[in-house]
């Protein structure tokens, strides 16, 4: 019996990596295999592209093309084998993540967007997407005051408002896959919220 594909998405600074854990444990103590990744990365030869993408200058278009090469690897080496397996993926971002930063936020053309999506991975797509959206100022304190910031994380307010856009039009064209967690609230709504909506998958 196949498994089941969940990713969790939103912009720098909307809390998404705080609950990442909680996704795990809740779906282990009701006897789930979860295998949790990440993009960019996720293989030995995703992090070796993540380390370009988050800290080298590159031409949109290539920056774009080297998000889905990375996606082409990790779904070879991972997402597919565990959910063949019967495994449940956890993905910290995938597809949705590009159409929001490249296309939304640096303004590459939907419809190639589109074409590498429909190249890199025609048949599969996430059972949930978990988007933890905040406001802009919210996210910002929250990056300011964590670490060192990779490239995406140093762009400016427009930029990270052209994603979340880009994101919210996502939620709306895919309402049955996602679910829009106001991640302003307090841990444990947040929590509450997240635990209904693997419920209802389960």
């Amino acid at each position: 019996m196949r498994g089941k594909f969940l990713t969790v998405e939103g912009i720098d600074g909307a809390g998404k990596s705080t609950h990442i854990g909680f996704v795990t444990q809740f779906l282990q103590a009701r006897g789930k295999t979860v295998v949790s990744s990440r993009e960019p990365g996720g293989t030995p030869l995703g992090e070796k592209l993540r380390e370009l993408l988050l800290h080298e200058k590159m031409h949109l278009e290539t920056e774009a093309l080297l998000m889905f090469a990375s996606r082409r690897e990790h779904m070879a080496q991972v997402i597919e084998p565990a959910l063949a397996a019967g495994s449940w993926v956890l993905s910290d971002r995938f597809t949705d993540a590009s159409f929001a930063y490249q296309s939304g936020g640096r303004g590459m053309d939907r419809s190639k967007m589109e074409a590498l999506e429909a190249w890199v991975h025609p048949q599969l797509q996430p059972d949930l997407t978990l988007l933890f959206d905040v406001p802009l100022e919210v996210a910002r304190e929250r990056l300011d005051a964590t670490r060192t910031l990779d490239k995406f994380e140093r762009e400016q307010g427009e930029f990270f408002a052209r994603c979340r856009a880009e994101y919210l039009r996502r939620a709306e064209q895919f309402p049955q896959r996602f679910v829009v967690i106001d991640s302003t609230r307090s841990i444990a709504q947040t929590q509450q919220t997240i635990g209904e909506a693997l419920e209802k998958l389960l």
